[in-house]
């Protein structure tokens, strides 16, 4: 838990929640803190004999990739998407690239790179982000031209890559997913901010910031096609154990999917975990699923031949 992204406390909180969670009648658990800045500190005689890693890392150095190859590297099962999985779904403009390849509606978006031209296309409002980043840090939401470099200045501060998407407008709905090789997607919900306007940094993290209606206040045909398309996009992005798909249902029932976290908010009240619960999964039975899940999956790889 922890890490060196803008999100270690959001990591911190999650963590805690998961290891709480846990049943300590079958597991022994071990938590590891990644300091924001310096070196890592793992004694040596808890780290020898791990079974299972549950990183909750959001963010660069955790949810991208990094600490997903090294666990490979150490030959140690862990919990969520491999190392490929992991880097694409971090960064939005490759993870819609392929998506948008295999069939599956996302909003439009223009990819900038410092010293680009920076233009909307898509007029005002429209949204401008960090390519890689969560928890919408670095995001503004453009309502007028004159907002919209100062909006770009912001995310490049984050990343080297940014992306200026479409608004779209809508009911915002996220699905649960779970799974290996036959993924599930849980009862979707709506998101519903009360902190701000929009879905920002302190409407999904303040106490009272958002309302989550499960089930969410769209048609039954649009309900199950974000199911659809949620297990769509964990496949198509090839990932396992789990992961949180968020969308927009514009006015006319259209679904579109916005992005994928392959680590979301993990405590037992985060939207993934609530929607589960409101599926008929519990959360400690669901951190067992997520075990389960990664011992399945260092059994199947170590029967490949390299």
């Amino acid at each position: 838990m922890g890490g060196r992204s803008s999100e270690h406390e959001v990591s911190l909180d999650s963590a805690r929640s998961v290891v709480e969670g846990l049943d300590r009648e079958r597991y022994d658990v071990v938590s590891f803190e990644i300091p924001r800045e310096g070196p890592w500190h793992l004694p040596a005689e808890q780290a020898r004999g791990i079974d299972v890693v549950f990183p909750v890392l959001h963010g660069p150095f955790g949810e991208d990739g990094a600490v997903q190859g090294v666990l490979e590297l150490a030959e140690v099962a862990y919990v969520g998407a491999g190392v490929t999985a992991s880097g694409l779904c971090m960064d939005k403009d490759l993870f819609k690239s392929v998506v948008r390849d295999k069939g599956i509606p996302v909003a439009r978006s223009l990819t900038l790179r410092a010293g680009d031209e920076a233009a909307s296309p898509f007029g005002f409002p429209c949204v401008v982000k960090p390519a890689r980043l969560g928890s919408s840090v670095g995001i503004s939401v453009v309502r007028s031209e004159g907002d919209f470099l100062p909006a770009v200045k912001l995310a490049l501060a984050h990343d080297e890559k940014i992306l200026v998407e479409e608004f779209v407008e809508g009911v915002e709905v996220e699905c649960s997913v779970l799974g290996n090789a036959d993924p599930v997607a849980s009862t979707p919900g709506e998101i519903v901010p009360l902190a701000s306007d929009w879905y920002d940094y302190e409407a999904k993290y303040a106490d009272g910031g958002m309302e989550l209606i499960v089930p969410p206040r769209i048609s039954e045909e649009s309900a199950a096609r974000v199911q659809e398309l949620a297990v769509a996009s964990f496949v198509a992005s090839d990932c396992e154990g789990m992961a949180r798909v968020d969308f927009f249902v514009r006015p006319d029932g259209e679904v579109v999917v916005n992005e994928l976290n392959t680590i979301p908010g993990f405590t037992a009240t985060s939207v993934y975990a609530k929607l589960f619960e409101a599926s008929g999964l519990p959360y400690p039975e669901l951190l067992d699923r997520l075990v389960e899940l990664a011992l399945e999956r260092r059994d199947r790889r170590a029967a490949l031949r390299y």
